[in-house]
């Protein structure tokens, strides 16, 4: 099973899994339209804007789950 970490990369986890776009935005985050996105991963950029990663990463498996 695809399992998202805070060590994932933000665009693997994107590519990979489209229907995460959806939880970036409930949390305000718009990592894909961001050059970091390219090198961070999605815990780095959580703690950069001061996201509860583990709440996130937790929303992101619950969206990636539903979609199988």
């Amino acid at each position: 099973m695809d399992i998202i970490t805070k060590d994932t990369g933000i665009i693997d986890a994107v590519q990979q899994h489209p229907e995460i776009l959806e939880v970036f935005a409930k949390y305000g985050l718009g990592c894909v339209g961001c050059m970091a996105a390219h090198y961070e991963t999605i815990g780095q950029g959580a703690g950069a804007h001061g996201i509860d990663v583990e709440a996130l990463i937790a929303d992101i498996n619950k969206a990636v789950a539903a979609a199988k």
